[in-house]
């Protein structure tokens, strides 16, 4: 427990506390009323959980916790010790199941497509969440932890657009807004990247892809460059999302070789990593 994941505990708590806030501010000052003002205030919790879930896992690979608690799932008989004293999986667990109360009671309170898609993304989720724990263990392949990382983005962006996009089908809207897809397999590749270097791991330096975790990073690199593409290509309709691709490359780069120094703990940069993509993913929605 080092000073970096005591600050990490802070952070995180901060965080949920500033969602649930934030969704009861919402639901106080929403024109609606009764379960409408309910609804429009988990809505906006569940957005900001659904990237704090997203953050925690970046955490959780970089600083080490990715087996902390083994392959026991959900929970262990001593999850709550582990989360007061800072263990980011322990968090990630807890927080997980926030979001699944959470989206249970938006599908009761508010039954439409994009509460039963939401939760329909939850449970498969949740579901491969142990798969990427056998993934680390070397035990499932590394498109089970690729799909994890896709279906927490898939939970993130269906809750962002109650906010944002009110009405439109999930489905429909990536079908219909391809920088967004681009972004989603860049997240596919970028989570099977990680599966495949293994837990504690490193890529490692190379001229010529020779592995598999290189082979895979080198795919991730090029549909990085071509989110870049993308976003580029249909400027200036995503401007915001436009420079955060390209900062992401430099700090791709900067995680690449922090894997390779640090394998089994490469740092706060996994988080950063993370935390840039959530930016492109939501100002592509919100615009």
């Amino acid at each position: 427990m080092t000073t970096t994941v005591r600050v990490v505990r802070l952070l995180i708590t901060g965080l949920v506390l500033a969602a649930v806030v934030a969704g009861i501010v919402r639901g106080l000052t929403t024109p609606d009323s009764g379960e409408g003002a309910v609804v429009s205030g988990l809505f906006l919790t569940q957005v900001v959980l659904a990237a704090i879930l997203i953050l925690l896992g970046g955490f959780v690979e970089g600083l080490g916790f990715g087996l902390s608690l083994g392959t026991n799932w959900p929970y262990t008989s001593n999850i709550w010790v582990l989360l007061i004293k800072g263990d980011p999986e322990a968090a990630h667990r807890i927080v997980a199941t926030l979001v699944g109360l959470i989206g249970l009671v938006l599908v009761t309170l508010a039954p439409s497509s994009a509460t039963i898609n939401g939760l329909i993304l939850i449970v498969l989720t949740a579901a491969l969440g142990l798969g990427t724990l056998h993934v680390l263990s070397g035990r499932l392949p590394s498109l089970v932890h690729g799909v994890h990382g896709l279906l927490a983005y898939g939970v993130f962006v269906c809750y962002l657009m109650t906010i944002y996009q009110p009405g439109v089908n999930f489905w429909s809207y990536l079908s219909d807004t391809p920088p967004l897809c681009v972004v989603l397999v860049a997240v596919l590749l970028g989570g099977m990247t990680t599966g495949h270097r293994g837990f504690g791991e490193p890529i490692g330096a190379f001229s010529w892809p020779q592995r598999a975790p290189q082979v895979v990073m080198i795919i991730h690199l090029f549909t990085a460059l071509m989110v870049v593409a993308a976003l580029g290509g249909v400027m200036p309709d995503y401007p915001v999302a436009f420079y955060l691709a390209v900062a992401q490359v430099v700090v791709g780069f900067l995680l690449f070789h922090a894997v390779n120094l640090k394998p089994r703990t490469p740092g706060v940069l996994v988080a950063i990593h993370q935390s840039v993509v959530l930016a492109i993913t939501a100002a592509i929605v919100v615009v």
